[in-house]
């Protein structure tokens, strides 16, 4: 999820679409039996999960190639290795953030460019793609000025998680 929001294409080689474990080899097919065990469907749904959602929110890719199209709202937050930016473009917005620890963070205030309920179109840690299911389907910004926007929501962010929050509606 984090490689699919930045600009830019993406870029799986054979076998990671599925968790492939072991190094692909042009001597044997991929590892297919691999789909019979949930974890491993679960990141070939969550592929496929990825590229729907991408392709209906055409500020995940409308805008590749011009810096208009991307916005960090925090690249710099060591202490908690978050990070957060927006994708913008034809009339949308996508704010995208990513906690990269093993520790799920409650009470994370997250800066938006608008007020109003803002929903998951995507949440990695959801348990159909063998996440550990903490979810927060909606946030409802609470006009606080955040991250250089003029609005903001606090989140609960799943461990080694990317969420996808765009507004309501």
């Amino acid at each position: 999820a984090w490689m699919w929001s930045h600009p830019g294409k993406q870029l799986l080689f054979m076998g990671a679409e599925m968790a492939q474990e072991r190094e692909w080899s042009h001597d044997r097919e991929i590892d297919w039996f691999l789909l019979a065990e949930p974890l491993h469907r679960g990141v070939r749904d969550l592929l496929r999960e990825l590229n729907r959602v991408e392709a209906e929110r055409p500020a995940l890719w409308a805008a590749d190639t011009t810096p208009a199209g991307f916005a960090w709202l925090d690249a710099d937050d060591r202490e908690t290795s978050v990070y957060s930016f927006l994708r913008l473009g034809e009339g949308g917005v996508v704010a995208v953030v990513a906690n990269l620890t093993p520790v799920p963070r409650h009470g994370y205030r997250l800066g938006l460019p608008r007020g109003g309920r803002w929903v998951d179109v995507l949440n990695t840690d959801d348990e159909r793609w063998g996440g550990s299911g903490i979810t927060q389907p909606e946030v409802g910004a609470d006009g606080t000025p955040w991250q250089g926007q003029p609005d903001s929501a606090v989140l609960t962010l799943p461990p080694l998680a990317v969420r996808w929050l765009a507004p309501a509606g």
